[in-house]
This record gives C-alpha cells, structure tokens and sequence, in this order.
C-alpha cells in the first residue's frame, strides 16, 4: 500500500505543532510553578533523574526504530501477517527492556548522593523520588509500548499527539494544583507516573480500534530476525552516543558545579529543546513517508524531496536562530529574573549548537529512513565520548562555558562532517558539492538576517513582557521578510509554494 505522504506529513505536522506549542507553554509554566513554590534545587534535581533514566534507557538498544523501520515493505505489500508477526516480536522485547530498565535503575540507588555536589532539599528522601520516577520509566515499555510503531509506521502520529495533549492536560492541572496547594514534591512525581500509565492504555486501544487487523501473533523467519537485530546492534552505538552527550552535560554539571547551576542552566537548555521540539514536528511527520518513499519512488525524486525539507528546514531554523539572538535574554529577564540568568555569550553559544543540532536530526530523517545504521554506527558513539571526555577536562577551567563547547566541537568536527559523508555517499552519491554549496547559501544567509533583525531588535531596550512581545513581532516581521526577499527567486521556494498550495487544496 502507497501511503498518502503528503496529506499524513500535513496532518502530522499541523496536530504535532498543536502539541508541541502546549508542550512548550505549560511545562514552561509548571517550571515556573515550581522555582516559586519549592525552590530553584528542586528543578536541578529533577533534571538529574531525568538524565539518569535517559542513560538506563539505553536497554531500548534503538528496538522501536528498527521495528519501524521492518513495517515499511509489508505495509507497502499489504503483508498483514508478516506485520502481526512483527508486533508479536517487538512485544517480546519490550518486556525484556522494561526488566533490565528495572535491574539496571536499582543498581543506581546506593550511587545517588555522589552524583550531587552541594545540598539537597531537606524536606524529601532522593530515593524515594528516585524509585517513582523510575517506575514511571519501566511502565512505558510494559504497558502495551509495541503498539505505538503502527502509528510510527502509517505516518499517524497526529494520533498520538492528540493522546498526549489530552494526557498532558490532566498531568498538569492536577500537578499545578498539588504545588500550589499542597507543596508537594511526591504527589507531583506521582502524577506523572500515572498520566503516562493513561496514555499508553489510550493509545494501545486506538491502535486495536483503527487497525484491528494487527495483533501481536506469528513468527517472522530466522533469516529475517537476524536482520533485525543486526539493526538493534547498529541503532546502539548510535542511541550511546546521543545518551552520553545528553547524560554528560547534566551529571557533570550536578557532580562538579551543583544542582543551582545545573538548574539554571537547564532552564536555558528548555528553551533549546522546547524549540528543537517544535523544528523535530516536520522531521517526525515526514519520517514514515520518506520511509515508504525509499521503498516506492526513484532516488532522484527521493533526493529533490531532500530538498525541499532542507529548504523549509533551514527556513525555520534561521527564524529561530533569530529569535534566540534577539529574544533570549529578554525572556530570561522576564522569567527568572536576572539572578538566575547566564551571560550573553551563551546566546551564541546556544545558536550555534541549535543549527548544528538541527541539522544533524535533518540529515537523520533520510538516514534512518534508508536504515544506513550499520554505516553510521560508530559516528554517535565516538563524538559522544569526544563531548564526555571534553566535558570532564573543560569543566575545571571554565566552568558552564566547557560544557557548551564541549558539544559544539563535537557536533561541527565530528558528528556533523561524518554525517553527511555517509548520507551523500550511500544514500544520494554524486550530490555532495551541490549540498555543501546549499548549506553554505543557507548559513551565509541565516547569518546576515540574524545579524540585521539583531540590530533593529537592539534598538527596543528592555523593560518587561510589553516589550518582549514588540520585540517578537520585530523579529518576526524583519526575519521572515528578508528570507521572502533573499529566497523569492530561488526555486526551491517556487516548488515548496507549490506543495503549500496542493496541501491546502486537499
């Protein structure tokens, strides 16, 4: 079966920009909650167990993408049974994952306190709060997670986004209410425990509900298991170094510096994902049709759709860039005050690291999508140990500013020139020097419009969340309309208002 690329990506993307504004609007505001009713130590906290979790989920091994990956051909062959036999396996490891999760996290107990410089909250027991969260963790791949990769694979994850929304606003209504009445730290982390338990249940019945054709039952081949787990292997090393780079930043801040400047810096770094979040939507709505579209269309049509999402893709990510220049600092003022707030040199800091990012989860559409993991699976990991092993050394001289850099240098000398070698040789060879020339016209071009929108913003000085919001419309206004100026000509912006025209038609 041809799945319909164009109006799933549209749907996607529309339901999962929805989600992703709320996402961004009411954690930002629980975070808020929670520096004003608990204290700044207790984001710091929460930060640190999240990043340990994140390390213990290295047991998934990269099983979900590599069995969405599987769906692709018999979806696209209409091979109901080999799709059941499929979902039967990924079951079967879920469960296997969700134990070593459990083993593993317990394992961490007796290691807690020497993970945190300085004092912790008088008021709770870090072990306890430690256990739920990890609770938290090891229901998701038990209840029902396999269930999930159909909507991966059929390029319906607005179904799931609209779970999530629904989910989300029970979590934090009651999780508002538990800060502002009762101060409680245990009942917040609860909440969240048993949210997550309702949205997997929600989920699995829709999936059962929209397509009951698929149960987890039968057997694949031999042959064909083997492939799979070849692909398990290959997603790992790539899984440990994201982790890593992920887990170094936070657990070396927490050791070395303290839980306050791991907050701080993490209240900044929220910003980073939140938008990194809303720019993922496009790359997460695409993903199963550039899935189904390696299996169905040439490589050359495959390569001018790679064009037009770079297009749109470095579009969006320039006005980001711009906002994060021009706006930071002032959202900072307004948030946290000045207290709690880093030194302009980070707003660089963070714009570079945003585009490299960015730009690495770009290319990883069409990598993952060709499944080329065996060939880039040593890329994550060595710029992982790369970022730790700077992270560690850099941390003693310069502090916050080491652990920035340390990601920065691993992403432009290692992680991203490793990358696209690997993209423009296996999956579109021949077209290295014409993607190289684009992404030069686009990071020349982001730099001037940030540099210009960065000026006119400068000339509005900062005095509270009146001015926040001129400035964002400022920045809007300039940024958008010197990319129309500059790219009005160029034909990718021709082909991509063809696209926007025919979605709105459907």
């Amino acid at each position: 079966m041809k799945i319909e690329r164009t109006k799933n990506a549209a749907r996607n993307v529309v339901f999962g920009f929805v989600l992703k504004i709320y996402a961004l609007a009411l954690p930002f505001i629980m975070r808020t909650a929670m520096i004003y009713w608990l204290g700044v130590e207790y984001l710091g906290l929460n930060s640190l167990f999240t990043s340990i979790l994140q390390v213990l989920n290295l047991a998934e091994l990269g099983v979900g993408s590599a069995m969405t990956f599987s769906m692709y051909k018999p979806i696209a062959e209409d091979d109901n049974e080999k799709i059941c036999a499929l979902m039967h396996l990924y079951r079967f490891y879920y469960r296997i994952i969700g134990g070593v999760v459990l083993v593993g996290g317990l394992l961490v107990l007796p290691f807690l306190p020497k993970l945190i410089k300085g004092n912790v909250p008088s008021d709770i027991n870090i072990y306890i709060l430690y256990l739920l969260n990890l609770a938290a963790t090891v229901l998701t791949y038990w209840l029902f997670a396999y269930r999930n990769s159909i909507f991966n694979a059929y390029q319906r994850t607005d179904v799931i986004s609209k779970v999530t929304i629904i989910t989300d606003s029970i979590k934090y209504a009651i999780q508002i209410l538990v800060l502002a009445l009762l101060h409680n730290y245990y009942l917040y982390v609860i909440v969240i425990l048993v949210t997550q338990v309702l949205n997997n249940i929600i989920i699995a019945y829709l999936s059962k509900k929209m397509y009951p054709q698929y149960n987890p039952k039968g057997k694949i081949s031999k042959e064909e298991q083997q492939k799979i787990n070849k692909r398990i292997k290959d997603l790992f090393t790539s899984k440990l170094g994201g982790t890593i780079v992920g887990f170094a930043d936070t657990i070396v801040i927490s050791a070395f510096i303290g839980l306050t400047a791991l907050a701080i810096y993490q209240n900044y770094f929220y910003i980073i994902t939140s938008l990194s979040g809303i720019v993922m939507i496009i790359f997460n709505a695409v993903a199963g049709g550039s899935g189904n579209s390696m299996v169905t269309e040439s490589k050359e049509k495959n390569y001018q759709d790679f064009k037009k999402l770079s297009f749109i893709t470095y579009w969006v990510i320039g006005f980001v860039i711009c906002g994060l220049f021009c706006l930071y600092q002032t959202l900072m003022k307004v948030w946290v005050g000045e207290k709690l707030m880093l030194d302009n040199n980070f707003v660089l800091l963070f714009c570079l690291y945003f585009a490299g990012n960015m730009t690495i989860q770009l290319l990883s559409v069409y990598k993952n999508a060709a499944g080329i993991w065996h060939e880039d699976r040593f890329r994550p990991l060595i710029s992982g140990l790369v970022n730790l092993a700077l992270n560690l050394a850099m941390v003693h001289f310069i502090g916050l500013y080491g652990i920035v850099l340390s990601t920065i240098i691993s992403i432009f000398f290692i992680s991203l020139p490793w990358l696209i070698h690997n993209v423009f040789t296996m999956i579109f060879p021949g077209k290295f020097k014409e993607y190289i020339i684009d992404l030069l016209l686009y990071a020349g071009v982001i730099t001037v419009v940030t540099f210009i929108t960065g000026q006119i913003c400068n000339l509005i000085p900062d005095s509270g969340f009146g001015i926040l919001i001129v400035k964002t419309l400022v920045c809007t206004l300039v940024c958008n309309g010197l990319f129309v100026l500059i790219y009005m000509k160029h034909p990718m912006f021709k082909e991509v208002l063809k696209m926007v025209k025919k979605i709105k038609k459907r």
